[in-house]
């Protein structure tokens, strides 16, 4: 048997009383406290930044095509674009392209038993994947698009329906004043169903009809659209499915990122990651701290020991050995317990979501987890390693313990 390892166990395993052992206690307990924040900080940043980047995609795709205008706010009424089959098929057949969806914007006042609000009309067309926005539905159901000139029926959102008092199956009426000549027109249309993204930029604006009630207020042709939204197979390829598509499309046409398009919503979730290396740092500051506080008690504790062992002819390297095995038991133990800690809790998180946030400002109702289990390998392995390697420094007072002074230690 390794000497080292079996004068270890037995150190480690003693049930004497003594106040290294209220020592080491703390030391595993600052250790999982650190493992344990780690994760929960991995999985509720991994799991935030993923829900509400998410929404964003979910509500408009994730690369944008329209006309080129580059004095224009990208989000504001488009200029039209003819669809073509060409560049339609062109766009499909691009490497991570998923889906591609035709849509329009136009700016319009709502009205409902005399009170007004200004909204942005989303149109979709019937082919539209909706199985991306039910997920947000929460009364009523999806438009019906059967009427053969355009469907009379919209989707608003709660915080609407709220404001002007609107209910399922009401009859509102939508103004629009043409940006060319200033003329006015009306449409009175049907409530279908009520949404709620849970992002109050889209909820106070966005209402979702017919694309075509926005070609007939426009006097756009049927050939004539908005833009294209394109759904990609994984949001890694967003940057460079448009980046070639900027290179393959026409000159009068653009492909933007929605990250491009809504950028406060991205940079904020951004600065979660700088949130996170910050409680990283923490955790392990204080996680090493502690380890090596405890492994120096643990030496001047064992003077005696130590020099009991080099009288003995013990070399230095055997000694290290054993207050290294010592301190790995105390740190696979923390490591061990914040693991089960942390992973606990993210479960019964995402299986009971009892910490709620504030969905006006959060976007979600519930803190949501994402559990990478790569991730939290790495945190594991990352902080044995470095606790074990920076343990090595503290051992090296072992050299400098003398036989004679330290047998006569008290």
């Amino acid at each position: 048997m390794n000497l080292a390892f079996h004068i270890a166990k037995r150190i480690a395993f003693n049930r004497q009383k003594s106040f290294s052992r209220f020592i080491i206690r703390l030391s595993i307990a600052a250790t999982a406290m650190s493992v344990m924040a780690m994760i929960l900080t991995l999985a509720f940043v991994n799991g935030f930044q993923q829900t509400v980047s998410d929404k964003v995609y979910s509500f408009w795709g994730n690369v944008r095509v329209q006309k080129y205008e580059p004095n224009k706010s990208l989000v504001a009424e488009e200029n039209p674009i003819e669809k073509d089959t060409v560049i339609e098929s062109l766009i499909r057949k691009e490497p991570g392209v998923k889906t591609l969806q035709s849509f329009a914007t136009k700016s319009a006042v709502i009205e409902k038993n005399k009170e007004i609000e200004g909204v942005l009309l989303k149109g979709i067309e019937n082919v539209y994947d909706s199985s991306k926005l039910k997920p947000f539905l929460k009364k009523g159901r999806w438009i019906n698009f059967g009427d053969s000139s355009y469907s009379k029926e919209i989707m608003v959102s709660i915080p609407l329906a709220n404001q002007l008092k609107i209910g399922l199956n009401d009859t509102v009426t939508l103004y629009f004043i043409s940006i060319t000549d200033g003329s006015r027109t009306y449409r009175k249309v049907t409530v279908a169903g009520i949404y709620k993204t849970g992002i109050e930029e889209y909820d106070k604006l966005f209402i979702l009809s017919d694309l075509r009630l926005i070609q007939r207020v426009n006097n756009w042709t049927p050939d004539q659209t908005g833009g294209y939204e394109i759904f990609v197979t994984d949001e890694k390829l967003i940057d460079s499915v448009n980046s070639r598509l900027s290179d393959k499309l026409p000159a009068e046409w653009m492909s933007r990122s929605v990250r491009e398009v809504y950028p406060n919503i991205f940079d904020w979730l951004n600065i979660q990651d700088v949130n996170r290396n910050v409680i990283f740092s923490v955790m392990a500051v204080v996680a090493i701290i502690n380890l090596i506080t405890c492994l120096l008690i643990l030496i001047l504790e064992r003077t005696r020991m130590i020099g009991i062992l080099k009288a003995l002819g013990a070399e230095d390297g055997l000694i290290r050995k054993i207050f290294l095995y010592h301190a790995t038991v105390i740190s696979c133990t923390g490591i061990g317990i914040g693991f089960v800690l942390g992973i606990g809790i993210c479960l019964l998180q995402q299986y009971t979501g009892f910490i709620t946030l504030d969905e006006t400002s959060y976007y979600v109702a519930t803190a949501p987890v994402l559990i990478i289990w790569w991730q939290v390998a790495a945190v594991c392995i990352a902080t044995f390693l470095i606790c074990y390697l920076l343990l090595i420094i503290p051992t090296l007072l072992i050299k400098k313990i003398k036989p004679v002074k330290a047998i006569q230690f008290r």
